[in-house]
């Protein structure tokens, strides 16, 4: 388990912080992560990375010469926020644009894309890249769904490689491409981990057996098995492995592979090796010629007792960029010149992170009736915060069941960010809508992952519709939530029946907007449309998951709720009590 620590909430931050104070010769903090303390050539390509804390060294120390240009870094095992993202590769930007990269995760997708849309608006070409390398998360006619796990590192490292040659955006993309497409990971499991703060591990795994097939974010396997001999789980992943090759790849004999063998936490060096041992001799015995071969920790979860193995299937060009040199925290090959800081660069880089945020809180002219309304608004999110943390522990555990365990610690960042971003608004004599909005902006930006893009989300439409001109009625609230509810859909892909917080939203918005149409006042047509969206949330227990992190694991969750639908039922009830106090 996680032993050291202070305030859980602060992990990811202090974590970053020292981590950074260890490593200056390689980076040096920017908002949202950390950017090469070294110069890079104008016009060269910028690779920036990204995804949750708990992987190290993923993704922060993998920022260097050779490979990241910088690394967006979110709270524990929660994808960074669009903003943070967007700091990170402002600050890396070098006038050759940006390739945004990330493990194919739903919350990762959904802000590595605001990120690059925002970067687009600011004249910075983008794009992005999700690595989807495990094999056990999906089949081979649903490739693009699968997860990224230890196969981050070569593809990084391909597309960063060929970013030090001075290629242009669009090749490294191809390259990127090239080298996803060829790259194939799948790991087994001994012990779950166990998140700072929590007394017990995301999963267990029964005595003698092991979890095969699992994730890096907790998520239990797939399947079990009889715990094996070192041997023989070395022969469970090269042959798992070798039954799925690249379509231009029929055949291992005669093949080039960079092969990584890596720790997921708390299995030791040497046993890595007992088990790597056997993996070459199988790979050889299969005609396979190994390149520079990695056994270690680099894409880890916290504590987990596990491994797994990854193999990129090399051409010319691939192996090239494998071979080449890098100079990171965590990841060196090879030899570079030594390079000096770049002072002018990181005044450059301070001066653009100081005006990225207002030097002073300005909040738009408000009417007063909007600001009666925002009083409303402020004991509404209140409730919110204050319902969520009264049961996060219960929305760990039912996100546990098949996902990975930090829906609950995830809704109390955003929802206590929210309403302190909300009171402080408010104090400053902000109408409904501004106090709403800022509440989204910072409920995204502290909670990261799926749930904090997709609670964004849902209240900047309430803002926008209700505006900080006129006192909303029921009408316009209903309004606000319809579009919240269209825009959710149309953010994450989810709709009904996919076991998600969607299966809850869109019933409370329709309920909502019929018993308004029918004349009900404010507080007496929430009660009812809050009513139904406890029913909803009750009804996903019997449904499959399709979508998520939850999806490879369908079977495990039936029975129980999914933990996005269930946490937005109980805060609308917990907003209606905040609706008939201020009736």
């Amino acid at each position: 388990m996680t032993r050291l620590f202070n305030d859980p909430a602060a992990f990811a931050d202090e974590a970053l912080e020292g981590f950074t104070a260890a490593h200056r010769r390689w980076v040096r903090p920017v908002t949202g992560g950390v950017v090469r303390a070294t110069a890079t050539p104008a016009g060269q390509v910028a690779v920036v990375i990204g995804g949750g804390s708990g992987h190290y060294p993923a993704f922060s120390g993998l920022v260097g010469r050779g490979l990241a240009h910088g690394a967006a870094v979110g709270n524990v095992f929660a994808s960074p926020s669009a903003r943070q993202i967007h700091s990170v590769a402002t600050a890396a930007h070098a006038g050759g644009g940006v390739l945004l990269m990330y493990g194919n995760y739903a919350g990762d997708v959904l802000h590595f894309g605001q990120a690059a849309e925002r970067l687009a608006a600011d004249g910075v070409e983008t794009r992005t890249f999700a690595v989807a390398d495990d094999i056990s998360s999906a089949g081979p006619e649903e490739s693009a769904k699968r997860r990224g796990i230890a196969g981050d590192l070569p593809v990084f490292k391909a597309a960063a490689a060929a970013a030090e040659q001075g290629l242009p955006l669009e090749e490294v993309l191809r390259v990127a491409e090239r080298a996803g497409a060829r790259t194939r990971s799948f790991g087994i499991a001994f012990s779950g981990c166990t998140l700072p703060g929590a007394d017990h591990p995301l999963f267990t795994v029964p005595e003698a057996r092991m979890a095969v097939g699992l994730g890096i974010h907790g998520e239990p396997g797939i399947g079990e098995e009889a715990l094996p001999t070192a041997d023989e789980a070395a022969r469970l992943l090269v042959e798992t492995l070798l039954k799925e090759l690249p379509e231009d790849v029929a055949d291992p004999a005669g093949r080039r592979a960079a092969v990584i063998l890596n720790g997921l936490g708390s299995v030791k060096y040497e046993e890595l090796f007992v088990v790597y041992r056997r993996v070459a001799a199988l790979l050889g015995d299969a005609g396979v010629e190994i390149v520079d071969p990695e056994v270690g920790e680099l894409v880890t979860s916290f504590d987990m007792a596990g491994i797994s193995l990854t193999l990129t299937w090399l051409d010319d060009r691939l192996e090239e960029l494998w071979r080449a040199p890098a100079d990171t925290p965590a990841y060196r090959k090879g030899a570079l010149d030594a390079a000096e800081p770049d002072p002018d660069r990181a005044s450059a880089t301070a001066a653009a992170q100081d005006t990225a945020v207002p030097a002073a809180p300005v909040v738009p002219a408000a009417s007063d009736a909007s600001r009666r309304a925002a009083d409303t608004v402020l004991a509404a999110l209140d409730a919110v915060a204050r319902v969520v943390d009264a049961h996060a522990d219960e929305l760990g555990r039912i996100d546990a069941v098949a996902g990975d365990g930090d829906h609950g610690i995830g809704m109390q960042r955003g929802s206590t960010a929210a309403h302190r971003a909300a009171a402080d608004a408010h104090g400053l004599g902000a109408g409904a809508g501004t106090v709403l909005t800022r509440a989204a902006d910072a409920w995204a930006d502290k909670a990261g992952g799926t749930s904090g893009a997709l609670w964004g989300t849902i209240l900047r439409s309430l803002g926008t519709a209700l505006g900080d001109r006129d006192a909303p009625d029921a009408a316009r609230v209903a309004e606000g939530v319809t579009e919240a509810s269209a825009a959710v859909r149309r953010l994450g892909g989810a709709e009904v029946g996919d076991k998600t917080m969607v299966d809850v939203l869109v019933p409370f918005a329709d309920a909502l907007a019929a018993a308004t149409a029918e004349g009900l006042s404010l507080a007496d047509a929430w009660d009812r449309a809050a009513t139904t969206a406890t029913a909803a949330a009750a009804g996903t227990a019997d449904l499959l998951p399709r979508r998520g992190r939850a999806r490879p694991h369908a079977e495990k969750s039936l029975g129980t709720p999914d933990a996005g639908a269930h946490s937005l039922a109980l805060i609308t009830r917990a907003v209606h009590g905040a609706l008939l106090d201020h009736h």
